[in-house]
């Protein structure tokens, strides 16, 4: 064979050698489909994997124990339900009466500022004038025997069952504004507690019986119990000191007709009115008797200038 076929053959059979590693090389990379990368990139995707695995997992946290709470009822807490129960009537017109509640047995309620308390917890009073706004939700009216220029306005301070220091509010006749100040400066020295010292409204008067109130009032234009006479609270002449701890009793009739427990006038607790004791003493010194020192009924709560 010429020298030249051989070369041309050699030269032949590189050319197909290299046509087929070409080839192959083609066929390869076709096998290997699209998306598949190379060792060293599936290396990296693999870590990459392993680490998108690890930030799914929930991060590490360090539980830190909730304090406990607790809810403190103030053992002087008024009942929900104080005033809202209407009692059925008498054919008297009067509330029925009831056994006393539980938590009133021996009441001892918080007071309800309606003013402000007195500075730094003292003894403060003031007379004046009644007030336009307090004449206005008062139960006066015109026909009422007092006039509005017969009557004043009080503040006085009382202590509370709660142990704290409150400013009440009175309306009494003129003639007997400075007598009354000082009959509750010396019930305030005594430290007797009054739950609540304000002025009745009208609607108070007229609303039916729940038979659980214990205001310490004076003016309320009103008849006597039982009668068509105005009472001596209709003038400003008498004065009820809380009613629930020393109720009105003639023979099955109680008011507060939910304060029976407190007829028993043997279990002396906190807020009774009891024969020589600070109240009695003090109206005794300006000239006014005590309903508990009548023979055809009790009137525990009252103090009158007249002795009605």
């Amino acid at each position: 064979m010429p020298t030249s076929l051989v070369d041309a053959g050699d030269s032949y059979r590189q050319g197909m050698r290299a046509g087929v590693l070409v080839v192959v090389a083609v066929l390869f990379a076709a096998c290997s489909g699209p998306g598949v990368e190379p060792t060293t990139t599936a290396s990296s995707a693999s870590t990459t994997s392993t680490s998108a695995v690890t930030t799914s997992l929930p991060p590490s946290t360090t539980t830190t124990a909730t304090p406990e709470t607790t809810t403190t009822i103030s053992p002087f807490a008024r009942p929900d339900w104080l005033g809202t129960r209407p009692l059925p009537l008498r054919p008297d017109g009067h509330g029925a009466v009831q056994e006393t509640p539980e938590e009133l047995v021996d009441r001892q309620l918080e007071t309800i500022d309606l003013l402000e308390p007195p500075p730094e917890g003292g003894w403060a009073a003031t007379i004046s004038p009644v007030p336009d706004d307090v004449l206005a939700r008062s139960s006066w009216e015109e026909g009422c025997p007092a006039s509005v220029d017969d009557l004043r306005y009080l503040t006085m301070s009382h202590h509370g069952f709660d142990g704290e220091v409150h400013t009440g509010e009175m309306i009494v006749h003129v003639d007997e504004a400075g007598a009354v100040v000082e009959v509750f400066r010396r019930i305030f020295d005594a430290g007797y507690p009054i739950e609540q010292m304000r002025v009745i409204r009208q609607d108070e008067v007229d609303d039916p019986p729940t038979g659980d109130w214990n205001e310490t009032t004076s003016f309320v234009c009103r008849p006597a119990v039982g009668s068509n006479n105005w009472s001596q609270h209709a003038f400003g002449l008498a004065i009820d000191v809380n009613p629930f701890h020393n109720p009105y009793q003639r023979g099955d009739l109680v008011i507060p007709e939910l304060a029976s427990a407190y007829t028993d006038r043997d279990h002396v607790r906190v807020g009774m009115i009891m024969d020589g004791d600070v109240a009695v003493e003090a109206f005794a010194d300006i000239g006014w008797s005590w309903g508990g020192d009548w023979n055809t009924l009790k009137d525990w709560m009252h103090f009158s200038r007249s002795g009605r």
